[in-house]
C-alpha cells in the first residue's frame, strides 16, 4: 500500500526507489541522505545498485515504523526534490 508522499508500508517499514541517470548521481543523492540522516541521528537501511537507491526506513528499538520514520522519508523527499 503506498501513501501519498510515494513511500509505501511494507512489513513494518517503509519503502521507497529512486532511479537517476548514472551512479554518481544516485551517489551524490545518497551522500546527502547520509548528511541529514547524522544530523537527526536516524539512519535509513538502502542499497544502491548503479541508478537505483532502495530505503527501507523503520524504528528497530520500537518494531516498526515511527514519527521519526516518516519524518525522514519526507526529509529524503525534499533532498529527492522533483523525483517525489
Amino acid at each position: 500500500m503506498s501513501d501519498q508522499n510515494g513511500w509505501a508500508h511494507n512489513g513494518g517499514a517503509l519503502t521507497r526507489s529512486f532511479r537517476f541517470r548514472d551512479f554518481a548521481e544516485a551517489f551524490a543523492f545518497l551522500t546527502g541522505v547520509a548528511l541529514h540522516a547524522e544530523k537527526v541521528d536516524h539512519h535509513p537501511e538502502f542499497t544502491c545498485v548503479w541508478n537505483r537507491i532502495d530505503f527501507r526506513l523503520t524504528s528497530h528499538d520500537a518494531g516498526g515504523v515511527t514519527e521519526r520514520d516518516h519524518a525522514l522519508a519526507a526529509a529524503i523527499n525534499a533532498l529527492a526534490g522533483d523525483r517525489t
